[in-house]
């Protein structure tokens, strides 16, 4: 990691897996606060996917970017694809006028086309609810993604404006839009590809982690709006938050695509759905739904211990014991899912 990098504090959220209904309420509560203005309308910088899909934009996971280890074990940036407005899925538009207003109502149907008039081709959750596996063992889960406000940006690195900045007070990564000149190394850098071009505006743009909220001690929206208590938010190195204690302390959230290099602030529970049901209808207790390789393949070998931990965490609790980690996942109290971010912005 470079020394520059290092912030003297750092917020990071995490997200359960295991509440996610993919209702996309956080979703929405961003895109009304932060994408809402001209050249935006396609950027969605909180959105949840179907797993496993090809997410937007259309197959990320594919695209490059990050960080590699050369043999003297150190990192060098890694280039990688700069997605089109197609592949993270242009914001339809409708024929209203022909449907609602008309008099066709009742001989045609709504129909999404793209910003030239044609059918689209792809979307945001195109794939929604579509999921693998086969029956009866098919399965998905909701995975929300936003920008992971990384401890070692590669966006940073290759932006050769100085245009991308990570603050020192809590290691939010912003994009300077002034010094934007809209080359679009972050994009291609970013290895999660969650930083969208203004083609209006001619600058690349961005989650900010709703940096004036958490200014003022206000969790963001995304994670204040989520009906399901899905996310917790803190700073990592303090021992009273969540975050710390399922990040640091007990080591059950982790980040998405560690091998990317560029150390995720963003950490998840690992889901785990119903066992697979055997040849006689049953369910086997020996056999995940999930298959271990696909999970590996998200979130590195270290899930394997999780779910194990996991398992063991739920055995207990099921048999009168207690677990201190499933009371904080559950969250029964909603300001205990973000200690220190829970004043009310209606009272500032």
């Amino acid at each position: 990691m470079s020394a520059q990098n290092q912030a003297k504090r750092q917020v990071a959220m995490v997200m359960d897996l295991n509440k996610c209904i993919g209702c996309q309420t956080c979703s929405v509560s961003c895109k009304q606060l932060w994408t809402n203005e001209e050249g935006m309308e396609y950027q969605w910088w909180n959105i949840v996917n179907t797993m496993p899909g090809k997410g937007t934009p259309k197959n990320w996971e594919k695209m490059g970017g990050g960080f590699i280890k050369d043999a003297g074990a150190t990192t060098k940036a890694r280039p990688g694809h700069i997605p089109t407005i197609n592949e993270f899925g242009d914001a339809w538009d409708f024929n209203y006028d022909e449907v609602l207003y008309g008099g066709k109502g009742t001989t045609t149907q709504l129909k999404p086309t793209d910003r030239h008039g044609n059918a689209p081709e792809w979307g945001p959750n195109w794939d929604e609810d579509e999921g693998g596996g086969d029956y009866p063992n098919s399965f998905f889960f909701y995975l929300p993604r936003t920008c992971n406000h990384c401890t070692n940006p590669a966006c940073k690195e290759a932006c050769p404006r100085g245009a991308i900045e990570k603050r020192d007070e809590d290691g939010i990564v912003l994009l300077n839009e002034d010094k934007c000149r809209g080359y679009r190394f972050c994009m291609q850098a970013c290895p999660y590809k969650k930083i969208y071009f203004n083609h209006k505006k001619q600058v690349s743009q961005k989650c900010i982690f709703c940096f004036p909220r958490v200014e003022q001690k206000v969790a963001p929206a995304c994670v204040r709006q989520c009906p399901g208590r899905v996310r917790l938010f803190g700073y990592k190195d303090d021992p009273e938050s969540p975050v710390h204690k399922l990040v640091e302390e007990w080591k059950v959230a982790l980040p998405l695509h560690p091998e990317y290099g560029t150390e995720p602030n963003v950490f998840y529970i690992p889901p785990m759905l119903p066992k697979k049901i055997d040849a006689n209808g049953e369910f086997d207790e020996s056999a995940r739904r999930v298959p271990d390789e696909y999970l590996v393949s998200l979130f590195g070998p270290k899930v394997l211990d999780v779910l194990e931990k996991l398992e063991g965490e739920m055995k207990k609790k099921r048999q009168g014991g207690k677990s201190e980690i499933l009371e904080t996942l559950i969250g029964y109290k909603w300001t205990s899912l973000f200690k220190g971010f829970d004043n009310n912005p209606a009272d500032l």
